[in-house]
């Protein structure tokens, strides 16, 4: 066996996986969810930045925080980067869609200095003790999507740019839960000590809805729930592999835990949520919604899902 060839074809194989070409058209519409979501994180999940700048002397910066020149928390510096975002974040996604190049120019310069100033922002919102890892993927995905080439929602342009950023946040996305399926094994010392606890017990009791307060009864199948809980982390790479029906049942299925923990623990995810999209065929979501809304007279919406644009093979 030629050792040369078959290190060339691995390499060449590992190359495919992560520049994949995906088609401009599911990134032009996830800046739009993630631009927008961002707006809402910031006033709604980590308003607290402002708030922190009255108490930084209990500012302990994490790691990225002591390696980049990120300034501490005050008010003031607050205020102006919840502005900066909003203006960002919104122009981010017209200026990418927009077909003349000066636009193009600058909306690269807004989705780079949205990136920063909200890595910033999550900096000074998570050197207080406690660090919430659900941000993780969307700090990521803002700082990728300007290395993508502008789109418009329209178009179906295979690119391995494109597929490289949506790889990246894929793979953000899920080392969320296998990152901490790992902390798990590591905090507790072995491989089955966190799925043979009762933290679940712990934790309805601590926080748990009036909703869900009669599974405290049943310990024996909140125990169950941790070892699936701990088990779909450790696989949760799977995705990564999986395609088409398998792959969409998988992203229900999270969205269903998320919704569960929500009702019983009031913990929502979502930013982790909201990336999940860019394990979906987005590109066919335009095209889909103009073909219901012309056909919506005649009330006949299964032939527009019969004809759904079709997803290349390489695509896929």
């Amino acid at each position: 066996m030629n050792v040369t060839s078959t290190l060339g074809r691995a390499g060449r194989a590992v190359g495919r996986w992560w520049l994949s070409p995906v088609a401009l058209a599911r990134i032009a519409v996830l800046r739009v969810a993630l631009y927008l979501f961002t707006i809402w994180d910031i006033f709604v999940l980590t308003h607290d930045v402002i708030g922190h700048g009255y108490s930084r002397e209990l500012y302990q910066p994490t790691l990225i925080g002591r390696i980049l020149p990120i300034p501490e928390p005050t008010p003031t510096g607050g205020y102006v980067m919840q502005w900066t975002l909003v203006v960002t974040c919104l122009a981010t996604p017209v200026l990418m869609a927009c077909a003349a190049r000066s636009f193009q120019w600058a909306g690269r310069v807004t989705g780079w200095v949205a990136g920063v100033v909200f890595l910033a922002w999550m900096e000074n919102s998570q050197g207080f003790a406690y660090v919430s890892h659900d941000h993780m993927a969307l700090v990521l995905a803002l700082l990728l999507l300007p290395t993508v080439p502008p789109a418009r929602f329209t178009d179906q342009t295979p690119s391995e740019a494109a597929g490289w950023a949506i790889r990246c946040i894929q793979i953000a996305v899920v080392m969320t839960y296998f990152g901490s399926a790992l902390q798990k094994i590591v905090r507790t010392g072995g491989l089955f000590a966190w799925p043979n606890s009762s933290v679940i017990v712990w934790s309805l009791m601590r926080r748990g809805r009036s909703a869900v307060s009669w599974s405290i009864d049943y310990p024996g199948l909140l125990k169950v729930g941790q070892w699936i809980l701990f088990i779909a982390e450790l696989t949760s790479p799977v995705v990564l592999w999986i395609r088409g029906r398998l792959l969409y049942l998988a992203v229900v299925l999270v969205c269903v835990f998320h919704l569960i923990t929500y009702i019983a623990l009031g913990i929502h995810f979502l930013p982790t949520v909201i990336c999940w999209l860019a394990f979906l065929p987005l590109e066919r979501l335009v095209p889909w919604a103009r073909r219901v809304l012309r056909i919506g007279s005649d009330d006949d919406a299964r032939t527009a899902v019969a004809d759904l644009p079709s997803v290349p093979a390489e695509l896929r």
